[in-house]
């Protein structure tokens, strides 16, 4: 079984987490319509609200899942995407050795996203091109 864990950063105030808790859900939703068996889909933090990843992690290897895709959902990679991430995901392995663990760039670095925030900001000033 698969295993899918959207790695977002956190906040101190839980109403932040809203976009992503809703973001997992969708994902949930196109994973069982495109998907069989749909993998299992969950949100881990890196500081402030739970679960955190090792939590997250643990949870989804008690569900049987033997390989888990880890996606960072961060606008840009700095410190916590190229080092403290990776750390946790080098002592998740040495933790389970008989679960496979993938991670993948962080959100912004996906020229898709790129596009899509592009095209949101158009449409956010309803830009209408230059005077004539």
């Amino acid at each position: 079984m698969q295993g899918l864990i959207l790695f977002a950063h956190g906040a101190r105030d839980a109403r932040w987490a809203q976009p992503f808790e809703r973001a997992a859900a969708r994902l949930r939703t196109l994973a069982a319509d495109t998907h069989a068996p749909a993998p299992r889909v969950a949100l881990a933090y890196l500081e402030f609200l739970a679960p955190d990843l090792a939590g997250c992690a643990a949870e989804l290897i008690a569900q049987g899942c033997t390989r888990i895709e880890v996606l960072p959902v961060f606008l840009g990679a700095g410190g916590h995407v190229r080092k403290d991430l990776p750390a946790q995901l080098e002592a998740l392995r040495a933790a389970h050795p008989h679960v496979g663990f993938t991670l993948h760039r962080a959100a912004g670095e996906s020229p898709w996203l790129e596009d899509a925030i592009a095209r949101w900001a158009l449409e956010a000033v309803n830009f209408e091109g230059p005077a004539a």
